[in-house]
């Protein structure tokens, strides 16, 4: 298991997710790429979060969906 896995993915998703404002999953697959290669750039592996997460395109999408539910309020 991956503490620093999990940890990139919250912190990059903290702060990338903030310019969304839209919940398409075509956008989310998007951003699920960028995460993945933003964290092999820093030495993390795609195991690494997967193994916390499953997939990190549901998660991204999951987040989106909550915040543009949020948005509508």
């Amino acid at each position: 298991m991956s503490d620093r896995g999990i940890h990139f993915l919250d912190e990059w998703m903290a702060e990338h997710l903030l310019h969304v404002t839209n919940d398409d999953p075509a956008t989310a697959v998007d951003l699920a790429d960028q995460v993945i290669e933003a964290a092999k750039e820093q030495g993390i592996s795609a195991d690494e979060i997967s193994e916390e997460v499953g997939s990190v395109f549901k998660v991204i999408l999951d987040m989106m969906q909550r915040r543009g539910s949020d948005w509508a309020e």
